[in-house]
């Protein structure tokens, strides 16, 4: 019994640690105060500010500056943890989007796909709002069946939208979230998270 808030105590921290990570990736040019960063985030301004402090001593941040733009990928990646993920059977999960009125941002395959048209369209991961997943279900199941599909909803805060933007007429997630995802993917996604993260660094640089 006392377990329990200790653990997810742990696992909001480890959540909010990515939020932070997720926001100095996507702003990584120093122009946050920290307590803007701490907002973004989500989090409070205490924790924000431990885990750039711990990101200063690693060298990988000055301030809210990244130094190190691929190791901060990397730090990422070692506390990263994969999420849980509901499956389903949908004919045609991009029209069903297209029309949902629900929030979500496209990962891993699909995401991929629309921003760098490396991967082949293996399946269609998406990030919904943990406080819609009901109405999720409600709607892939009427328009599919659960289980073994093509779609794969993955519950998260909302927080998980920073940053994200429209690609041809669909919502992707942040480049360094979709970065970070292909990489924990592995086998021939881990090609295309360092070809994505080397033409991103040249951007926001």
């Amino acid at each position: 019994m006392i377990l329990l808030p200790i653990y997810v105590g742990f696992f909001m921290r480890g959540k909010a640690r990515e939020s932070i990570l997720r926001v100095l990736l996507n702003d990584p040019k120093g122009e946050l105060s920290k307590y803007k960063v701490a907002k973004l985030a989500g989090c409070s301004f205490p924790w924000a500010l431990e885990v750039l402090n711990e990101l200063q001593k690693k060298k990988l941040v000055k301030n809210t500056k990244v130094l190190n733009f691929k190791k901060l990928v990397d730090y990422w990646r070692k506390i990263y943890k994969k999420p849980v993920f509901w499956s389903y059977s949908v004919r045609e999960p991009f029209e069903l989007l297209k029309n949902a009125k629900l929030d979500y941002a496209l990962t891993t395959y699909a995401a991929e796909n629309l921003v760098q048209k490396y991967l082949f369209l293996h399946r269609v991961d998406i990030y919904i709002n943990e406080k819609d997943f009901d109405k999720w279900h409600k709607l892939l199941t009427k328009e599919g069946l659960v289980g073994g599909g093509n779609v794969r909803l993955i519950k998260e805060t909302d927080k998980i939208f920073y940053k994200s933007f429209e690609a041809h007429g669909l919502k992707v997630v942040s480049v360094p979230q979709l970065i970070v995802d292909l990489f924990s993917e592995g086998a021939m996604c881990v090609e295309a998270a360092e070809m994505l993260l080397k033409e991103w660094e040249k951007h926001v640089r």
